[in-house]
């Protein structure tokens, strides 16, 4: 560890040293890949990279941002975000983050606590939510990424700005990355707000080049390798995915539309992808629904039988039997092989984070020959706390910490994180900084346990959980991801109680599993709420119930349910920004739906 701590120590102070040590490392390699508007790959050198990096933040310091100052950015993830968000941090600024589809009180709230004073907009949408709920005269600079607006620079503006400061002032960029220090401010994320309007999480300089120097030292990612980054921007995850690129050097594919995963996958054969655990449990919906019946089906489910029956061995390291090893190889062949073609034919593994993944999921992908590792951390911790290796996975837990931090479970159980990845604070809220920052230990809310080795297990949130009649606690994210990784119907889960009886679900269902099913019932004139409301749909969704529910504890098992005839979004509140359930909030609004799941006769 003293070779590590090394490393950590003497780690570069600043996202722009960080940025210019990799240039100087690797400048003709590739950094980035982007579709342009036709669709074509345009690729970025480091060195090309950092050309528009320094024009885009000298433009920004020609307008006056000053070392701190905020730059909110609301956009979809594109390769303008990547280097907008760069060029700020080496100018000194700190990028607050604004997911594209928060809307009214949130979105003012955001920005205006925030005080951030230039505005990049995607689209003129953005553009008209700033002036409808900001106050005039607080943001001075508005930036526009794509069509028109009023008083808003284009992204060539702003280079041109950019190239003239430097024309002026060559050494302007780099005498902000000079300085900016390990302390800084960089980035002010706001958390999700399950509950009311959501808390800024400081996070500084030092806190990223944290991340990217301790994720190397596990030698997870080659240099040589390519991403497919399709991660939300305004999220903590892909910042921090995006600053270890920094450190590591390996290239990355910039793409944020989620229509075009799959077809982005295929065109670039990437060697690894994060995402969420919502995406790796659709697509494996998805393969199942589309295996239909019959024959495909039946040698579909031999094949992952056989898969299962080989991860013991493949986990362990240790050859499969002879008879196993060539049922293995026919399943490989006959469908394994398909699905690793889907996914672009060059996965190495995936890291799935920003909540809990069903170890169903983690399996089936396994069985496949798909290495999926879970890591784990929050807003407040920089992303990464703790994370597994694709090389000795260990199912279910969410890896050892990342060198350099350190892990312990309160008596309550709850998971305390310790290390140089925690916040500085929450944004003019010391109160609320101090409640969960004693000693050091940041408080997640999480409840979880370490195993002898080390590794981490997440069990559920402290405030979530949910007591029945019988005095059982019950995490609703294990009822609420069982339900989801064995109906492949299903899109979203929501477990409720009543503190008195079982435990009962609003459902959602997913619209395209929805649509394969009515092609094959013969029902494609019916609309989607029509669908979902419809006797022999739910004769579908009960027979993968009893799958789910044999996989639960008697007291966790899901007795009665609702399917909604529509999806969660953040539009109508019961979603975050990004993507989480607001729970409370859904419980409330279905109260009147909630309420037919129980009666008097019920028990635990």
């Amino acid at each position: 560890m003293t070779g590590i701590q090394t490393l950590l120590d003497n780690r570069p102070p600043t996202v722009g040293a960080m940025f210019n040590l990799r240039v100087a490392k690797t400048p003709d390699y590739e950094a980035f890949r982007y579709p342009d508007e036709n669709e074509n790959w345009i690729s970025l050198t480091w060195a090309q990279t950092r050309t528009r990096v320094w024009e885009i933040g000298a433009g920004l310091l020609s307008l006056g941002l000053q070392q701190e100052e905020r730059v909110a950015i609301a956009s979809n993830t594109r390769i303008e975000w990547v280097l907008i968000d760069l060029a700020i941090n080496c100018a000194g600024g700190a990028t607050t983050t604004v997911y594209p589809n928060t809307q009214g009180s949130e979105f003012a709230h955001i920005v205006t606590h925030s005080d951030s004073h230039f505005f990049v907009a995607e689209n003129v949408e953005q553009v008209e939510k700033l002036r409808a709920f900001v106050p005039e005269g607080q943001v001075r600079t508005v930036i526009l990424l794509d069509g028109e607006a009023e008083g808003a620079l284009s992204v060539a503006d702003l280079r041109e700005r950019g190239r003239a400061h430097l024309a002026e002032h060559p050494s302007a960029m780099d005498d902000a990355v000079a300085a900016t220090g390990p302390g800084t401010l960089a980035t002010l994320i706001y958390t999700s707000g399950t509950t009311g309007l959501p808390k800024g999480v400081e996070l500084t300089q030092g806190n990223w080049t944290y991340e990217g120097v301790a994720v190397d030292s596990l030698d997870i990612i080659g240099a040589g390798s390519l991403q497919y980054f399709w991660l939300p921007l305004s999220h903590v995850f892909g910042k921090a995915v995006s600053m270890i690129q920094l450190q590591i050097g390996f290239a990355s594919v910039i793409d944020g539309r989620l229509d075009r995963i799959v077809p982005g996958l295929g065109a670039t054969n990437p060697a690894f992808m994060c995402g969420a655990p919502r995406i790796f449990e659709k697509v494996r919906n998805a393969v199942k629904a589309s295996a239909g019946g019959g024959v495909k089906f039946r040698i579909a489910r031999w094949a992952f039988a056989v898969g299962r029956d080989s991860n013991p061995y493949r986990l362990a390291g240790r050859p499969m039997p002879r008879s196993l090893a060539l049922r293995y190889a026919i399943a490989n062949k006959l469908v394994f092989s398909k699905l690793q073609e889907r996914m672009g034919g060059n996965i190495q593994f995936m890291v799935s984070g920003s909540a809990k993944l069903s170890p169903q999921v983690q399996e089936w992908f396994y069985s496949a020959g798909i290495v999926i590792v879970e890591g784990y951390g929050s807003t407040e911790t920089s992303a990464v706390a703790a994370v597994n290796h694709p090389t000795t996975p260990r199912f279910g837990t969410v890896g050892p910490a990342l060198p350099g931090t350190e892990i312990r479970i309160a008596d309550d159980g709850e998971v305390l994180v310790k290390g140089p990845g925690i916040m500085r604070g929450y944004h003019k809220d010391p109160e609320q900084t101090a409640e969960v920052l004693i000693d050091g230990w940041f408080h997640t809310g999480d409840i979880g346990e370490l195993d002898a080795d080390g590794y981490l297990r997440i069990t559920d949130r402290k405030k979530d959980l949910m007591k029945t009649s019988g005095g059982k606690y019950v995490a609703p994210q294990k009822v609420e991801g069982t339900l989801a990784a064995n109906i492949p119907y299903v899109s979203q889960v929501v477990a409720v109680g009543d503190g008195r009886h079982y435990i009962s679900a609003l459902v959602t269902l997913d619209p395209a599993a929805v649509a394969n099913w009515a092609k094959r019932h013969g029902k494609e004139e019916l609309s989607y709420a029509q669908l979902t409301q419809l006797p022999e749909m739910r004769a579908s969704v009960d027979r993968f119930l009893k799958r789910a529910n044999a996989k639960l504890e008697r007291w966790e098992t899901v007795k009665r349910y609702a399917i909604l005839d529509h999806e969660l979004t953040v539009e109508d509140g019961g979603l975050t920004a990004n993507m989480k359930l607001r729970r409370s909030v859904v419980t409330q609004r279905y109260a009147d739906v909630v309420g037919t799941l129980y009666d008097d006769e019920g028990d635990d």
